[in-house]
């Protein structure tokens, strides 16, 4: 099973997902994991009321055991579905990597 779709199994039995995006970021990071660097946009009703810190505990908690392997880095975007409405569907673009050999360049 693809590390993507365990993400997607775990978020669904965790909260009550309204919309789910996961972007493959690894590529565009040094070394040679395929399934390492991830970008979700989260939209559920279970952050409603909660400040972005127990938002990304809540999906922290659902993915603990696959941090820092297989994944090493995760971007959060997490809304309510009105907060999600408001950004239209957009979700933030993620910097250039200037880690490990791309800072070489």
């Amino acid at each position: 099973m693809s590390i993507a779709t365990e993400i997607e199994q775990r978020l669904g039995q965790a909260l009550a997902l309204q919309h789910l995006v996961i972007e493959n970021e690894s590529h565009m990071h040094s070394g040679p994991a395929t399934e390492s660097h991830f970008k979700l946009a989260v939209v559920a009703d279970d952050f409603a009321g909660k400040r972005p810190v127990a938002r990304h505990q809540l999906v922290y908690g659902a993915l603990s055991d696959l941090m820092n392997n297989p994944i090493h880095a995760l971007a959060l975007h997490l809304y309510t579905a009105e907060e999600w409405q408001q950004q239209n569907g957009e979700i933030p673009q993620s910097p250039n990597c200037m880690g490990g050999s791309k800072g070489d360049h």
